[in-house]
Order: C-alpha cells, then sequence, then structure tokens
C-alpha cells in the first residue's frame, strides 16, 4: 500500500491550487491581519471577486441588505467560509479543461456539488459549527477520481468494467487493481496540498469513517452525504429509507435514516442555486 500510495503522490504532484489560495492562507496565516488585507487578495482575482458578492447576496445566505463590496461581503459571510469558497472555486479550477472518456465533467461536478449540499444539510441536523466546512469536504470526496480518470485511464477503465461485471463495489476492485482506493487517493491529494485536517481525514475516510480516528463525524456525514447524493450508484432505495449505512455510522451521527432523509429536502434547490453561483457552467470552468 505505501509503495502504491508514494506512486499516486508523484502523480498528484502534477496539481496545484490557483495562487489566489495560497496567498490567501499566506495572509490569513498573519496574526495581524486585517479585512483589508485580505480583500486585496480576493480583489486579485476578479472571478473570485464576482462569484464572492454573488454568494453574499443569494438566499443560500439570505442577508437581508445587498452587499457591494468584498469587505462587506468577507464581514458578513466570515473568514472560515470565504476560505472554503475560494478552495472549493479553486479545485474547479485546477480541474478545469481537464478531459477523460471515462467521467462527463459536467456530470461529475453536478453530483459533487449535490454531495456537498447534502452534507451541509447533514452538518446542521447534527449541530456541526462548521456546517459550511462539510460542504467543501463533500464536494471534495470523488476528487481522487479524477487524478485517478485522467493520469491512469487504463487502470481506472479496467476498474469500471469489473465492477460492473461482477457487482463488486468500485473502492474494492479499485483497491486490487491499484493497490488504493479513489478516497486513499483524494486523501492524498489533500494531503499534498496541505488542506485542513478535517478535510483530509473525512475525504480520506468517508468510505469507513469509523477508521478516522480524529474526525469521524465529519467522515460519517460525507459518507452519508454520498449514498444520498447518487442513490443509484450506491444501490440505495430512498423511498424505504435503505441507505446501507452500518449501525457505527448512526451512532456517530447520533441521527436515522428518516431524521437525515427529511433534513435533505431542499437539497435540490441549494443544488442548482450553488451551481450558478459558484461553479458557472460546472465542468468548464
Amino acid at each position: 500500500m505505501e509503495k502504491a500510495l508514494d506512486r499516486l503522490g508523484n502523480i498528484a504532484t502534477l496539481y496545484s491550487l490557483p495562487e489566489v489560495y495560497y496567498q490567501l492562507r499566506v495572509t490569513l496565516d498573519n496574526p495581524d491581519y486585517s479585512i483589508t488585507d485580505v480583500a486585496a487578495v480576493i480583489s486579485s482575482d476578479p472571478g473570485m471577486t464576482a462569484r464572492l458578492l454573488k454568494l453574499a447576496n443569494s438566499a443560500f445566505y439570505g442577508f437581508a441588505s445587498k452587499i457591494y463590496s468584498v469587505s462587506h461581503a468577507i464581514g458578513m459571510i466570515g473568514i472560515q467560509q470565504l476560505q472554503d469558497l475560494v478552495l472549493a472555486t479553486s479545485v474547479t479550477k485546477t480541474f478545469a479543461g481537464i478531459s477523460s472518456e471515462l467521467m462527463n465533467m459536467d456530470s461529475f461536478w453536478q453530483k459533487s456539488i449535490r454531495c456537498g449540499v447534502v452534507a451541509r444539510l447533514l452538518a446542521s441536523r447534527c449541530g456541526v459549527f462548521d456546517s459550511e466546512r462539510l460542504f467543501v469536504t463533500g464536494l471534495l470526496c470523488e476528487i481522487g477520481h479524477l487524478v485517478m480518470y485522467q493520469q491512469l485511464p487504463e487502470l481506472s477503465q479496467q476498474s469500471i468494467l469489473r465492477s460492473r461485471q461482477e457487482g463488486v463495489a468500485l473502492h474494492e476492485v479499485e483497491r486490487e487493481i491499484f493497490g488504493f482506493d479513489y478516497a486513499q487517493a483524494g486523501g492524498e491529494l489533500t494531503r499534498l496540498w496541505r488542506l485542513p485536517g478535517i478535510l483530509q481525514s473525512a475525504i480520506r475516510y468517508h468510505l469507513e469513517p469509523a477508521e478516522s480516528s480524529d474526525y469521524p463525524l465529519a467522515a460519517s456525514i460525507a459518507h452519508v452525504a454520498q449514498k444520498l447524493a447518487t442513490p443509484a450508484e450506491n444501490g440505495v432505495d430512498e423511498k424505504s429509507h435503505d441507505l446501507q449505512v452500518s449501525d457505527e455510522v448512526w451512532a456517530i451521527l447520533e441521527s436515522t435514516p428518516d431524521e437525515c432523509i427529511r433534513s435533505c429536502e431542499d437539497a435540490e434547490l441549494q443544488v442548482a442555486e450553488i451551481s450558478e453561483l459558484i461553479f458557472p457552467a460546472a465542468g468548464n470552468t
């Protein structure tokens, strides 16, 4: 496994986040930073500025008054949410323009947005303070597949075909063929990007949340969110509320299938809004 992940690490170094994300991190690492400093970083990227202002004025946040400036938007949304917005947008930029016969990018991002929205709703249901961060976690759950499908297409094709023919979960086949699965690939990528530990752990362990020693709740939320976001792919019967989730995960969440499904009833409305606001023409940003 270690040799396989070393190989993956070499591949993952081909991908880096846009400069604006790292500039923002450097600014926020300075204990004496000001809102003006942060606004200057955001304003250096016109696309990021436009998305921030659109989001601040959307029903997603529901602020009563119109927000015209980056500084005002930052003050209303908050630094943590701003970081996560920049991260989410930066990831789509990093993978913009890639082509893969194995993946429809528009469908990939739409599914990823849905997973992020559902994760955010579940996090609120579970009383998670920084539920916005779980949006990014859900959004990036399958980021490992982008690396694998782009850089290792032949083995990825073998994995997909075997999974379909044998009726075995794709990640289980990937472990046999690659020596790692897409969740571990995503975890390695986020480690190389030096993302916050909660994101690294939740993405890496969302297939088996109880294995996350540091952030089992975040990993469990991502686990259930992915199943709710893509029920057909996961063999889930939503109507019967059979999410195929272990009792251990429900115990971590302190919730039930009925409660989780009800908490996500408005997900599609938010998916449409987020797709337009943060990822216009998803997959082509």
